[in-house]
């Protein structure tokens, strides 16, 4: 073999060792059913995605992001769960009010009863066997309902402080929307180390009763909650906002990623 062939392939082994020593941080699919096509006048295939922006944050921060497809089958979702040392949940459609005995009549267009029987049996076993986990706008909703929590599928029904009135939390992904006050003993404060954030926002629906071991770990200054966590495990933390979008313009929000892939690694040597 020539000289240069034996260097490019100990690059490469070298390259390929140097991936398998990321975590593998498994990312349930985001689904879109496109229904019927004009032009082939077809249905066609439902597809499932990673965010590119969600992907490149994993990878900017050490962790490497694959693609866990929807099924329903209990077999495989335990196989995707053991081939991966941490989970990251995107944000989507909005979460079920029948989870948790809310509005039976809540538009069904807004809904993917198929992420949230997935997503539900990733994250039990995420919280059942301690394995890190972080969780996006829809993503940190669906923690909370899975620890026993509801929703309000309106912000804007919540309290506010007296004499203020809601930021605006909607369409908003690549700028600050709003202050965050973080709670200076939570996980969140070790990630980012501040007690004041500016996050973007896009989202309707808001946590409203925690679930069991959830406590707050940051809320906006017009009382909306932004984030939550479960101090009992290793890493267990949902954000209301999107730092996947802003995580190269904000120094906070590239922490929160840092931090997140550091539990992961951790968690692999204990």
């Amino acid at each position: 073999m020539h000289l240069d062939s034996i260097r490019h392939a100990a690059d490469d082994a070298a390259s390929m060792t140097a991936a398998r020593k990321r975590p593998v941080i498994g990312v349930p699919s985001r689904y879109i059913d496109p229904g019927f096509d004009q032009e082939t006048g077809e249905y066609i295939s439902q597809r499932e995605y990673i965010d590119q922006v969600f992907a490149d944050a994993i990878l900017a921060a050490g962790g490497l992001p694959i693609v866990l497809p929807i099924t329903t089958d209990a077999a495989s979702i335990r196989s995707y769960f053991d081939l991966c040392d941490g989970l990251a949940f995107q944000g989507g459609q909005d979460v079920d009010p029948l989870l948790w005995g809310g509005d039976p009549n809540y538009d069904k267009s807004l809904l993917c009863p198929e992420r949230d029987a997935y997503e539900l049996a990733l994250m039990k076993l995420a919280l059942a066997e301690d394995k890190p986990l972080f969780a996006v706008c829809r993503g940190a909703q669906l923690l909370n309902v899975a620890l026993g929590g509801t929703l309000s599928m309106n912000y804007l029904e919540l309290d506010t402080p007296e004499h203020m009135v809601h930021w605006r939390h909607t369409a908003t992904l690549k700028h600050a929307a709003h202050p965050v006050v973080v709670n200076e003993d939570s996980l969140l404060y070790s990630c980012v180390q501040t007690t004041q954030l500016q996050v973007n926002s896009c989202h309707h629906c808001a946590f409203e009763l925690l679930g069991d071991e959830a406590v707050l770990a940051a809320q906006a200054t017009d009382g909306i909650p932004e984030a939550l966590e479960v101090p009992t495990k290793r890493f267990c933390l949902g954000v209301q906002w999107h730092p996947e979008y802003t995580w190269q313009s904000f120094a906070t929000d590239r922490l929160l990623w840092d931090g997140y892939i550091s539990a992961v690694k951790e968690a692999m040597e204990s």
